[in-house]
């Protein structure tokens, strides 16, 4: 059947914090001649009326405790869930034994024993999960992919993975609810989860042995009155403290953040501006990781949420030669005026003169450097977005399937994990951790 013809598929989404925004518009527009939006889940309903107003349509509105009410009234036929980490086991399974699909934004959950209920519940009811990992979309990575699996640096060794996030994206993450790891896992879980699945999709493998060192060491109160950079107030909103301190967002500065959450604070008290060098913060910011892959590769990897400048760096050793990936999203931090607020949450949207670039470079044995040449995209990570997408509600891809492989199910999602959450074990004993003895996948 073509789509004017098939039966819309009928979609509901659960958390309307600003990255649902992403799939509420595709699903209000591009693809609703595919799928049809019938349902918001929140606990929020303030946010939920926002989404609403800005995709131009009164979607029908559920509290979150009402969640299987709204699946059955609105014979929902696919979830997508986009709510704070913790939380996204309970809305996946439940989504799954109500005889939904299920797409979640990752990471998928944020421990092993949640991770076992949705591989159980995906088993059990045979409905199809499918993690976000838009980074797999990103032109630049799958042209990593590609070369690496055409054998251009023979067998891979060892790859060395730096992740930098700087002074505007990197203390974002300690100002809002991830601050607290039993919401988020850490930044482990929540961002370098996304750099643990590139890699095993890169290298067709998963993780064996894992060890791990990281702390707080920028962020937080007790560095924050070590360095000088503590001010005293607790949110910045309303108050005089935040004024001129480089590390507050003002909320009523940004219309989205206005409306998303200091319009809402009053239904459920979440403040989205909290002081990064106040009390609260259980996260770390400074992490250094070693894997052993059941191939016999090894990975470090580091990730630093205070860096001067965004982006990553990426090198593959092979028994023919190296693979080099430099991607500069900024070259520096730009210090942020009152008036663009919005630009403290975004990132890899730097323009003018702390613009940066992207460099894949192939280094044979007994050749010259060679540049892969990879196109540029518009949109979010690198154009990936846009293509995740695509795969998402689109249907299935010319052809009938994707070569480099990209749709990333339950497995691929509890197999990104696994290194995270054996880094975040081996953070607090000191010890190797063996992957299988947390999590079998």
């Amino acid at each position: 059947m073509t789509p004017d013809t098939a039966r819309r598929r009928r979609c509901a989404v659960v958390g309307l914090g600003a990255r649902a925004q992403l799939f509420t518009q595709a699903l209000s527009g591009p693809y609703a001649d595919r799928m049809e939006l019938v349902g918001f889940c929140d606990v929020n309903a303030h946010r939920m009326a926002v989404h609403s107003q800005w995709i131009g349509a009164d979607v029908p509105a559920y509290a979150a405790e009402d969640f299987e009410e709204m699946l059955r009234r609105e014979r929902v036929d696919l979830v997508v869930v986009c709510s704070v980490d913790r939380t996204h086991d309970q809305y996946i399974v439940r989504a799954l034994e109500a005889g939904c699909d299920v797409v979640t934004e990752k990471p998928m959950t944020t421990d092993a024993p949640r991770a076992r209920r949705i591989l159980d519940a995906q088993r059990r009811t045979g409905r199809e999960v499918r993690v976000a990992f838009n980074y797999r979309y990103n032109p630049v990575h799958a042209a990593v992919r590609e070369t690496l699996a055409s054998g251009a640096i023979g067998e891979i060794g060892s790859v060395h993975f730096e992740w930098l996030l700087d002074l505007r994206h990197g203390a974002d993450y300690f100002r809002r609810w991830h601050r607290d790891k039993a919401n988020s896992g850490g930044l482990m879980v929540h961002k370098a989860s996304h750099h643990f699945d590139l890699v095993n999709w890169w290298l067709g493998t998963a993780p064996e042995t894992v060890y791990a060192q990281g702390g707080l060491f920028f962020y937080g109160d007790e560095a924050g009155r070590r360095r000088g950079l503590a001010r005293d107030y607790a949110r910045a909103h309303g108050s005089p403290a935040a004024e001129g301190d480089p590390f507050a967002v003002h909320l009523a500065d940004s219309p989205v953040l206005s409306a998303l959450y200091l319009d809402a604070e009053a239904q459920d008290g979440y403040h989205r501006d909290q002081n990064v060098f106040g009390p609260g913060v259980t996260i770390e910011d400074d992490m250094a990781v070693l894997v052993r892959y059941t191939s016999g590769a090894t990975l470090t990897y580091h990730l630093t949420a205070y860096a001067p400048w965004e982006g990553y760096r990426i090198a593959f050793n092979g028994s023919a030669g190296r693979l080099e990936l430099l991607v500069e999203e900024s070259t520096w931090t730009r210090p942020r005026a009152r008036t663009d607020g919005a630009s403290a949450v975004m990132h890899g949207t730097a323009v003018g003169d702390n613009a940066g670039r992207t460099q894949l470079l192939l280094r044979r044995f007994w050749e010259q450097p060679a540049e892969v040449k990879v196109a540029t995209e518009e949109g979010g990570h690198g154009g990936g977005d846009v293509r995740m997408l695509e795969d998402l509600f689109g249907g299935p891809p010319t052809g009938g399937s994707d070569p480099l492989g990209r749709a990333a199910d339950a497995t691929d999602g509890a197999r990104s994990l696994v290194t995270a959450l054996a880094a975040n074990q081996s953070f607090e004993t000191g010890l190797p951790v063996k992957a299988r003895d947390l999590l079998e996948v």
